[in-house]
């Protein structure tokens, strides 16, 4: 790391009146795309629903109360490689709490905790054993919401790893877990490898690693796994157009993203569609509408959806590379949806826990909390 300034500043969230009415006028005026009778989703995003939740967005959602229950949690920025970083810290009234690192993926943010928070750093309060509690630091990633945007090239996975090892220290937590879902997945298992001496263990949701491709591998997978593979491939195939842009030309797909909140609501909705929960038919099925809302409003209010997006760019050589093992223990909780696959995930990790969920999806922090927060509390519990 180069000599910068290392100091850590208070941060609160307050947005001007002006940007609120501002996206209030846009959702107004949005010039919306006709669409084709009965086809559903399979297009994208289908107007006829987009503007029913955008008309909700724009007269009935209300920023200033969630930005309090965001303000109600401590907040920082301080500056790591050059880079703004906003992070979440909670600390435990629980003295042997144990520090827990929370990564985001896109299109999350750290408004994905804001259920899980609580619980994991004040058990006693949430009918948990104290025994289980955590410090939380929640970032928000590089050119994402209130850490973005970025302003160079270079910002891939592996960066963001070496700064989140880089800010625990700064914090003076010698010792901590890493916990992680989507991009979060990733980055979380990274630092493990990065600082094994100080990584206690590594919790994700989702999978570990991607299938190798050797016939071997593939028969050694359970029915289950085999369909979730065959889940996979179709979501490569049919579901993925939003990797492939953010991977070649973010700047291109980002004027929109910036320009019209309609836009940038449709990109990320879909997201939830197609990975929330199977069993639930739209978005607001599976996660809370405002919660889901504060999300997105992060994303247009911060004018990070192309820096956020440039996280693909960035990282696009390093898909689906083999990486050196790690013996860092790790945990993995998969939910519907998810493609975890236990032999994939013992190629390249120490696994020495498994859980398999019936319901939730690619964001249990705000689908399932409490199942994310029981299993994340059981892994850790064995490596206190």
């Amino acid at each position: 790391m180069n000599h910068e300034d290392t100091d850590i500043r208070p941060f609160r969230i307050d947005v001007p009146q002006a940007d609120l009415d501002d996206l209030h006028r846009r959702l107004a005026d949005t010039r919306w795309p006709e669409e084709l009778p009965g086809v559903g989703w399979s297009y994208g995003t289908p107007t006829s629903y987009l503007q029913g939740l955008a008309d909700y967005w724009q007269n009935t959602y209300d920023w200033r109360e969630h930005e309090a229950k965001l303000n109600a949690f401590p907040q920082f920025t301080t500056t790591i490689d050059g880079q703004n970083v906003h992070f979440l810290h909670v600390r435990s009234p629980e003295p042997n709490a144990m520090p827990l690192l929370l990564t985001h993926g896109w299109p999350g943010s750290i408004v994905e905790f804001m259920n899980i928070i609580g619980p994991l750093t004040d058990p006693r309060a949430h009918g948990g054993d104290p025994a289980d509690a955590f410090h939380i630091v929640a970032p928000s990633m590089p050119g994402f919401g209130f850490s973005g945007p970025t302003h160079e090239t270079g910002w891939d996975m592996s960066r963001i790893a070496r700064a989140w090892a880089e800010l625990m220290g700064r914090l003076g937590y010698e010792r901590y877990g890493a916990q992680g879902g989507d991009t979060g997945s990733v980055i979380s298992p990274m630092i493990g490898r990065i600082a094994p001496e100080r990584v206690i263990g590594v919790h994700v949701n989702g999978g570990l690693g991607f299938p190798s491709g050797d016939p071997a591998e593939f028969a050694a997978m359970t029915e289950t796994e085999q369909a979730r593979l065959a889940a996979l491939e179709e979501q490569m195939e049919d579901g993925a157009g939003y990797a492939i842009i953010q991977s070649t030309r973010p700047q291109t797909v980002g004027v929109g993203l910036s320009d019209s909140p309609s836009a940038q609501l449709a990109w990320i909705v879909e997201r939830f569609k197609e990975w929330t929960d199977p069993a639930a038919e739209l978005p607001e099925d599976a996660v809370d509408i405002d919660q889901l809302l504060t999300n997105v409003s992060v994303y247009w209010l911060t004018g990070t959806a192309t820096s956020a997006a440039r996280l693909y760019r960035e990282g696009r050589a390093s898909w689906g590379q083999e990486t050196e093992r790690s013996d860092v223990p790790s945990g993995v909780a998969v939910f519907p949806g998810d493609s975890g696959i236990r032999t994939v995930a013992e190629r390249e990790h120490n696994v020495v826990h498994w859980s398999e969920f019936d319901r939730g999806g690619h964001f249990p922090a705000m689908e399932v909390p409490e199942l994310l927060v029981g299993d994340v509390r059981g892994f850790f519990r064995g490596l206190r």
